[in-house]
Parts: structure tokens; sequence; C-alpha cells
């Protein structure tokens, strides 16, 4: 490590602050004393619902997107969370983070920023639950797998964020608000930005237009998302706040990597100092625009620590050593397997009992019915998608002996 690299990075850090300036402290308190609420902010009012269903009204005492919280933390892809892996997949050890905790991480950084800038916490809270829930088991690495092989098969593109839409939207048909699919859709905090412009999208015609392009184009559409709202914004920049130093505590905890093997030189305090930090720093540039945006400082530094944390974590120790390769195969293997099974009608298959028979459950209270015939693919990547890493790996290896999975033990024999 370069002492004048590292020298520098601790030279901007300490021109970020960590408290808000006193004139924008005296602001806030007198906007506070008057009522003042951000004036683009989401309204419950302007909420729109694919379906006009009269449960799904708001009341005083349930407004739109509280409505979209809970009917998102009563999706059983939600309970999943707890089984998908964050970063680190094949270790014993109940402390790292798992998808669950990663997503609460994310709406309660995202309420204290979006509380302080005067939005829409309901809708800062339901897009920060419902982010992931497209997410695979094993993490990005079980999302590159499950990408290749789609890919491979069909031409299109699989992202966790787009099918996190499809989960909500199609897969339950929870009538959730444009705006909470919307936040979803764009929430990808591997796209970092100084400044968050808000898009014109104002339909649902729109979003599915955009949802499609994303699968027919992949990055190329990706990387042009932007929420439609300062609310969708600010979940965006709190995702990558609430993983880049919570994911290097999990290194540092699970022995892969040591307190000084990063540049800013405070190992896993650096959670800490970017969630003060960070923060403060959003607040003070955002507060009263129409804009979500951050210093030149703060942005240099997350695109700093980010890309530190690929070349040290995510890219060497996410999927340890030789597992890669299990890993990629045994998503290969399992996505033919139940292709297979879906174009043969073998009703005996853990698809058919596992995946669609539950889907058509849930829509069934809904009136409607899951077209898994129209798309054989689809249905696979909504089957393996679902899969929490346990469920995945003891699936795959009853199905193909061939597939060994590292042995996770709790205590370690001599």
């Amino acid at each position: 490590m370069c002492d004048v690299s590292a020298r520098s990075v601790q030279e901007r850090m300490q021109r970020i602050p960590d408290t808000l300036s006193e004139d924008l402290l005296q602001r806030m308190q007198e906007d506070r004393a008057s009522g003042w609420r951000c004036p683009y902010r989401a309204s419950n009012e302007d909420a729109l619902r694919r379906e006009d269903r009269p449960g799904d009204r708001a009341s005083l005492w349930r407004p739109a997107y509280m409505r979209d919280v809970e009917k998102i933390l009563y999706t059983p892809a939600y309970n999943r969370y707890a089984g998908k892996t964050q970063v680190f997949s094949f270790r014993s050890n109940d402390d790292l983070s798992r998808r669950g905790l990663h997503v609460q991480l994310v709406a309660r950084i995202a309420r204290d920023i979006g509380g302080a800038l005067g939005l829409n916490c309901d809708l800062i809270e339901a897009i920060g639950l419902g982010h992931d829930l497209g997410h695979t088991p094993f993490g990005h690495a079980g999302e590159r797998c499950l990408n290749d092989v789609f890919h491979e098969r069909t031409g299109r593109w699989f992202f966790h964020n787009v099918h996190s839409v499809r989960v909500l939207d199609v897969l339950y048909g929870r009538n959730l608000t444009l705006q909470v699919l919307d936040g979803a859709l764009c929430h990808n905090g591997e796209y970092e930005q100084r400044v968050f412009e808000l898009s014109d999208l104002s339909s649902f015609d729109e979003l599915d237009a955009v949802v499609e392009r994303c699968y027919t184009q992949g990055d190329i559409a990706i990387g042009h998302l932007r929420p439609m709202t300062l609310e969708g914004c600010v979940v965006r920049i709190s995702d990558i706040i609430a993983y880049v130093g919570r994911d290097r505590q999990d290194a540092i905890a699970a022995g892969l990597l040591d307190e000084d093997a990063f540049e800013d030189g405070l190992g896993g305090a650096y959670n800490s100092w970017v969630l003060s930090h960070a923060s403060v720093d959003i607040i003070e540039h955002s507060y009263g625009k129409n804009r979500i945006e951050m210093s030149e400082d703060l942005f240099a530094e997350i695109r700093r620590a980010k890309a530190e944390n690929y070349a040290k974590i995510y890219r060497s120790s996410g999927i340890e050593g030789e597992s890669a390769e299990v890993l990629a195969r045994a998503f290969e293997l399992m996505y033919d397997r139940f292709r297979s099974d879906l174009a043969e009608r073998d009703t005996s298959s853990y698809i058919f009992k596992h995946h669609i028979a539950r889907i058509e459950q849930h829509l069934a209270h809904y009136g409607r019915t899951y077209a898994w015939e129209d798309d054989l693919d689809q249905t696979v990547v909504d089957y393996i998608a679902s899969m929490s890493d346990g469920y995945f790996a003891e699936l795959a290896t009853k199905l193909f002996p061939q597939v060994h999975f590292p042995r996770r033990t709790y205590i370690n024999e001599c």
C-alpha cells in the first residue's frame, strides 16, 4: 500500500464533516417549527396502482405507501431474505450479514436521510425493504451465474433489481404502487452518481417498457436507470452506504482480511465513519432541492471505497476459491434440469411442487393465475432466484451427486 495514497485518502476523509452546518441547522429548525415539508416529496395522494382494488385504497391511518410496506413484509420472498447471502456464502458465522439485515439497514439509513430532508418515509421504507426481493441465492456471485446461463439460453439478461419488480408485481400480485416498483427497479447501488436527477416516468406502461429494455439490452439499459422520486434516489445511495462499510466488517470477522488491510486505515470502523459522514454530507447538499446530491469529496471517497471493496473482497473472497466453479456448474445443471422438467410436464419435479403450486396458491387470492407455460425459461429463473442458499445447495447435491459444496460446520474437529 502506498503511504502517499493512504495519506491523500485520509486527508480527503477529514474534509467531510460529521455535523451539519450552523446555517442549515437553523434553517431546518425554522422549517420544522412552521410545519414545512419538502415540496418535491412524493405525496401519498399521487400514489398509482396498476389495479383499483377496494382493499388497497388508502385511509387516514393506513396511507398508500404504508400499505406497501405491509404488503412487502407479508410476501413469502421477504421471509427468504434470512436465508440468502449478502457476500460470504460458505462461512459458519451467524454474525455475518444476510440479505435480510442488509435491507433493514438500507431502509433505516434512508429513513434517517429522508426524514431530515422532509421526504415521505413510508415510501422510503417500502423501497428499502423490497428492493432486493429478486436477489438470487449466493449474492452477486449467484446473480452472475444465473445471468450467464439465462443469457446463453435466451439472449436475455437477468438483474436482481429487475426481478424484484417481477416478484412484487407479477409473481405475488401485490398491486404495489408505481413509485415503489420504480424505486426497486432503479435502486442499483452498483452505479454510483454524485447527483441523482429524477426521471419523468409516470405510468405503468412506461415502467413495463423500461423493464423490457433491461431484459433485452442489459447493462446499456441498467446504467441509464433513474428513480422517479427523491425517495427512490435516497434509497439508491443508502444501498451503497449500507454495504460498503458493513461488508468490510464481515470480511474481517470472517478472517479473510486484517483490520489494516484498507487504505483509509479504519478497518471495520469505516462502517461507522461512512454512516455518519455520508448522511450529513447528503443532507447538507440536498436539503430543499429537487435532486439528491453529495459533495465532490464524498463522491470520490465512496467510489474509492467501493473499488477497494471490489478488489479486496468481492472479486476474491465472496465465493472462495474453487467454490466459484462449483457454483457456476450447479446453476447450469439446475437450470437445464428444471427447464426439461417443465417441457416434459413432470409434475413430480420440485419446480412444480415447491414453486408453481405455491405461486398459483398466492395468486388465487387475487383472482390471478401464474402464466408459467408462456415462457419456460423465465419460470426456471423465477424458481432459482427464489431459493435460499441452503435450499439451493441441498437440492443441487440431491439431484446431482457430482456437485460438492464446502461443508459448513461451526465446530472444527481436531
